[in-house]
Parts: structure tokens; sequence; C-alpha cells
């Protein structure tokens, strides 16, 4: 029995019935009979699975719907290919996958699926997290990826802890806590400036660092802002005007490395002016 079969084992297949079993068995395919699709494992694929979830987040961040659309078709491939290789393994179908998400999702929605009540979405998320703890979570943290990038990772901490009660009243209690954290990075800075500079003073200006920014995420958390979503607009509209800088620099038959600090930044001033309009 083939991997496409499996899924198409319907009386009356709906379109997207149809779509996902010919993705099925284009994979078949592919697995059978192209060098590099039967070569690949599922560690070889990780790696560019990771890219294609970042170009994903690239697109959304660009709010490019054409760009989501096939980003989300190249997730989609792998996710498949996953499927098929372990199919191979006889350790799960991509059947078993959907199976198991559809029962995951059945269960975690008792207000849907159930006759639990819910007034909010809020109280979505703690049962949400009740639920997760009952199926042996021994933490709620436990649910947050080791290797998510670290300002991701500091947003899912701090919305998972927020389930059991462990948050901010509200929001001027968070910049304050903010403004604390800038003023204990400032004296490390500080005394660091003023004494001989050693390993375990760069550690504690390093940690006062990440506490600044750790309070920063959540900050952008009470203002309704994905720090990490803000930081790469900010790093997409640094790049357009650094590049556009390099472009005025060469009408003038310079480069910037024969620039002074001040040429650059008057240009960068003007560029900043103009886009600002």
């Amino acid at each position: 029995m083939t991997f496409s079969y499996i899924w198409s084992m319907k009386s009356t297949p709906s379109s997207a019935d149809l779509a996902m079993s010919r993705l099925l068995s284009i994979m078949d395919d592919l697995r059978e009979n192209c060098p590099w699709d039967r070569k690949q494992t599922l560690s070889s694929l990780r790696q560019l699975t990771i890219e294609e979830t970042y170009e994903l987040a690239d697109a959304i961040t660009s709010q490019d719907l054409s760009a989501i659309r096939e980003e989300l078709g190249d997730l989609l491939l792998h996710l498949v290919f996953y499927a098929k290789i372990a199919s191979e393994q006889n350790a799960f179908t991509f059947n078993e996958v959907v199976e198991g998400i559809c029962k995951k999702l059945i269960d975690r929605h008792p207000h849907i699926y159930g006759e639990v009540k819910v007034k909010d979405e809020l109280e979505v998320k703690k049962n949400w997290e009740k639920l997760k703890m009952k199926e042996g979570k021994h933490s709620v943290l436990s649910g947050v990826p080791v290797s998510l990038p670290a300002l991701v990772k500091a947003m899912r901490l701090q919305e998972k802890s927020k389930q059991v009660g462990f948050e901010w009243e509200h929001t001027g209690q968070v910049w304050d806590k903010v403004k604390e954290e800038m003023m204990e990075l400032e004296q490390e800075v500080t005394i660091a400036t003023t004494s001989d500079q050693d390993h375990k003073r760069q550690e504690r200006i390093e940690e006062e660092f990440g506490d600044l920014l750790f309070s920063l995420v959540n900050y952008a958390r009470f203002l309704n802002v994905d720090p990490e979503n803000a930081l790469e607009l900010t790093n997409k509209k640094f790049v357009r005007r650094f590049q556009l800088m390099e472009a005025e620099a060469k009408k003038g038959n310079k480069a910037l490395n024969e620039m002074t600090l001040e040429e650059m930044d008057a240009i960068w001033n003007k560029i900043k002016h103009l886009s600002s309009k």
C-alpha cells in the first residue's frame, strides 16, 4: 500500500483530499526515483526545515500573501517528507500525524467539544496549560523548545508563566522594571569603566543586559507588540536605509569607508527625513 493511498481511502474525496493525495503521491514518486530525495534522512532535513520556517516568517513580516502561500507549501512538503521517511521505518504514517493533532485539538478544547465553559481567550490558555500538566508535563515551561531564538523564547516563557498567574498587574509596573534594569546595567558599566576590567565584571554586564532585554520583552507583551517581529522590521528598515546611503555616496563617487562619520550621518539623516514623509 503506497503512502498516498492510505490518505485517499474515502468514497467521496473533497478537493482538499484530492490535493493532499496528489502531494503524497508525488512524495512517493520522488522518494523512489529521485537520487537526492531518496538520500534524505530525518536529520538531513532538519536544517532545511529551519530555513523554510524562517522564510515563512520573513513572508509574514513582509505581509506578502503570495510568498506566504508559497512558503506554506514548502513547509508542508517537509512535513510530508518526514512522515514518509518515518513510514518507511514503520514508525508512524502521515495519517497518524494528522489523527494525532486532531485528537489533541479536541482534547484540549473541552469548551468546544465538551461541557467546559470559558469567558475569554485567557481562560482558554489557562485550561490548555492545565490539560498539558495532566498529560504528564512536569512544568508549565516544559513546552518551550530549548532551541528557540532567545527573543522568541523569552516571550514564550513569559506567556507560559502568565497562565498560572505569575504576571504583572499593569503596564506601569513593567515599565518601572525596565527602568530598574536599565539602572542596574548602567551601574555595572560605570563600575567597569572606573576599575580594572576583568572577566567577572564582563559577565555581570552581560547578565544585566540580558535582564534588561527580558524586561523589554515583557513590556512589549503588555503593549501587544511582538518583539521578534518589531526587531525584524527595524532590521529591514536599517538595511533599506543603509543601502540607500551606499547608493547616495556612490553618486558622489565615494565609498562609505572613504567618508567621515559626519558625512555619513548627514546622508543618513537626509534619507531618514525623506522616508518619514
